[in-house]
């Protein structure tokens, strides 16, 4: 029995010395290839000072009318995210995508990702490029923060697209979000394991090699950053500040949206309720997964053409 024991004590010794070496593997290696990959980065657009940081905009086109594209909540890059979208559209507008703080190539900040703050910073970021009129049009929880940036900045938003926005009253965002699990998984490494395991997530995506490549890096390198652990953290709470607001009345209004969202079996619905007081709104589904703009860019920039142009 004694012996049994010695063996089984060195056994278990053994493992957790193998468990303590890939832990330590798995955590220089993420050091390690997070510093190479950091001059392997490309950059785009320019740098716009906002709040003393610097925020990113990538504007192309020339068009009389001017879109803005908002991102979805932790989209790694939202300018190469937008890609196809901004192709389809930048022929006819202009287009300003703006990189929230911890996006993309913005910087982080420690300010709280409350949504008047985001909102306050989003609109600084516009001001300084002096673009006083525009379209909104942003994807997933941008459908909140689109809310309170109209109502506080209505003079200079001609109209509102959302690409499968985010709903107030959507059912799951009044529960707590595990930001500091997430952050473990960034630090220690193994959350680019997990990617490494499971695929890079744009290699089925219709972008060059190129573009999904620096998509893979920049994701890796915005993973579970502090300030969009913070948004996260401040996401129950900017859904319950929103449900008190509406779209106003006279705001051209248009919503496309999956067809079949089966984490919110009335999705459909709640968007309807959204236009169902507007002057000029409309609610449009597409066969796809939440990131409509992915596939169905050119649905997309042809039937917002024609909503507009239906209501001039």
């Amino acid at each position: 029995m004694k012996k049994i024991l010695i063996i089984l004590l060195k056994a278990l010794a053994v493992i957790a010395i193998a468990v303590v070496v890939f832990i330590a593997i798995v955590f220089f290696a993420n050091k390690i290839s997070s510093k190479s990959e950091l001059g392997k980065i490309e950059p785009y657009g320019q740098l716009v000072p906002v709040d003393g940081k610097n925020m990113n905009v990538l504007i192309q086109g020339e068009g009389e009318e001017t879109i803005v594209l908002l991102p979805g909540y932790g989209t790694a890059s939202p300018a190469l995210d937008f890609t196809s979208l901004v192709k389809e559209l930048s022929p006819f507008y202009k287009v300003v995508v703006v990189e929230p703080f911890g996006y993309g190539l913005s910087d982080g900040t420690e300010k709280e990702r409350s949504m008047e703050n985001i909102v306050n910073e989003t609109h600084e970021v516009l001001q300084k490029l002096n673009i006083d009129r525009y379209i909104l049009m942003g994807h997933s929880i941008a459908g909140i923060y689109g809310l309170d940036y109209v109502s506080k900045y209505r003079n200079e938003v001609s109209a509102f697209v959302g690409i499968d926005s985010s709903v107030p009253t959507q059912g799951g965002m009044d529960v707590e979000l595990p930001a500091k699990k997430l952050k473990l998984l960034k630090n220690s490494g193994f959350g680019r394991l997990m990617m490494k395991v499971s695929g890079n997530p744009y290699a089925e995506l219709p972008f060059e090699d190129e573009t999904k490549e620096q998509l893979r890096m920049i994701s890796l390198k915005n993973m579970y950053n502090s300030t969009t652990l913070n948004e996260m953290q401040h996401i129950r709470s900017n859904f319950k500040a929103a449900k008190t607001l509406t779209f106003p009345k006279d705001l051209p209004l248009i919503f496309f949206i999956q067809a079949n969202n089966t984490s919110h079996k009335n999705w459909i619905p709640l968007h309807e309720e959204q236009v169902k007081n507007s002057e000029n709104g409309k609610v449009m589904t597409f066969e796809g997964g939440h990131y409509l703009h992915h596939t169905k860019s050119k649905e997309i920039a042809e039937n917002f053409r024609a909503f507009m142009e239906g209501i001039k």
